[in-house]
């Protein structure tokens, strides 16, 4: 298999991969908040005896109404908190497409890529593009495969 950009992790600078770490480590532990209470009532409901002694213990369906309703509610915080993060992140990519507006032309983007003119118009008639990359990310050869 051949090895792609995303695939190249030094590429990333150490903000992006901390936030990621960062992102990964908060998922789980939402993942697990929300899923140990489901195993808890699951065990209590299929008649598991140490968990109905727990369950007695903790005040029985009166508890578990008030977790219930705990449960509820920061489910829906965390939709809310999701949701706008959605909406910010929507406003953000059309704030950025407004700017990004400019055209360029061939010649910039030959110069930016560092292409020749002629395997731009090639990339532009095929149907599937194979690009590699040096180790720091910058375009080597562009390789169109032109279905005929």
């Amino acid at each position: 298999m051949k090895e792609y950009i995303i695939n190249a992790p030094q590429l990333q600078s150490l903000q992006k991969r901390a936030g990621a770490l960062f992102a990964w480590a908060v998922c789980w532990v939402m993942w697990i908040y929300l899923l140990v209470p489901l195993v808890t009532l699951s065990s209590w409901v299929l008649g598991d005896r140490k968990m109905i002694n727990e369950m007695r213990w903790f005040g029985g369906y009166k508890s578990l109404l008030e977790l219930m309703q705990i449960y509820v509610i920061t489910l829906l915080i965390m939709v809310a908190l999701w949701l706008c993060w959605v909406f910010y992140r929507m406003l953000r990519s059309r704030a950025i497409l407004s700017i990004a507006d400019k055209i360029v032309s061939d010649t910039e983007l030959c110069e930016f890529y560092q292409v020749k003119a002629d395997e731009l118009q090639q990339c532009r008639d095929a149907a599937m593009i194979t690009v590699y990359f040096d180790d720091h990310g910058h375009i080597v050869h562009l390789d169109p495969h032109i279905n005929r």
